[in-house]
């Protein structure tokens, strides 16, 4: 480019000098990637192989509408990977389905199902897990009973025995039945769970061996609840 203050034969040399000096930029550079000289790093970490799959996949795919396209695409999922992957996916899942069911057995409600949430049904089975229940017994009276009917010296009585534990239970569930509804009511007031649902959800608890009950008892036998 001519300048004012230059002459003509000082602006055709400065033009000559800047098109001399690209050429030879531009010849490095050819040489550089003929030659197969080392690039400037990219100032980033290598991305892993699951991250480039995930970005070569393009757009997310909407959510599936039925179990049979979750289970599909699911599936096809993990046909891309491989089996050290897989492996690894495999170990994060039960990793994290071991977390939620401990955090469920400590009695977080965020991780329990709807049956068990509130306060009303914490209280209820504070107040199972606080007394001896004739229920309990139903599992470890059953595997007697298997055993004992065995012996033909001991069978022919077991029927009466069976009656007989079977109206002790009903009794017994009758009392927790009507000791949690009341207890309830006058902890809780304003409360609608109640009734025959909360009696029921008692002893279904009752039934269970203490050490399987879930979630975990958090009060001793005979605690004042």
């Amino acid at each position: 480019m001519k300048m004012p203050w230059k002459s003509g034969a000082d602006a055709t040399a400065d033009s000559s000098a800047d098109t001399a000096e690209n050429a030879s930029d531009t010849a490095a550079d050819n040489g550089a990637k003929q030659s197969g000289a080392t690039t400037p790093g990219k100032g980033r970490p290598t991305p892993k192989r699951r991250d480039s799959q995930r970005r070569r996949t393009g757009p997310v795919a909407p959510p599936p509408t039925t179990r049979a396209e979750a289970r599909a695409r699911k599936k096809a999922q993990k046909s891309t990977l491989t089996k050290e992957e897989r492996k690894e996916l495999r170990a994060e899942r039960n990793k994290a389905r071991a977390d939620q069911r401990e955090k469920m057995m400590e009695g977080d409600e965020k991780y329990m199902i709807a049956r068990d949430r509130g306060p009303v049904r914490a209280y209820t089975r504070d107040l199972v897990d606080s007394r001896r229940n004739f229920a309990g017994l139903f599992m470890p009276f059953a595997v007697v009973l298997i055993v004992t009917m065995m012996i033909p010296s001991v069978s022919q009585y077991m029927s009466l025995v069976m009656l007989l534990f079977v109206v002790l239970m009903v009794i017994d569930s009758l009392i927790l039945g009507r000791l949690v509804n009341k207890r309830v009511r006058e902890r809780f007031p304003d409360s609608t769970d109640g009734g025959f649902k909360l009696g029921l959800y008692a002893f279904t608890r009752a039934m269970q061996l203490r050490m399987m009950r879930a979630p975990r008892p958090r009060v001793s036998l005979g605690a004042k609840v």
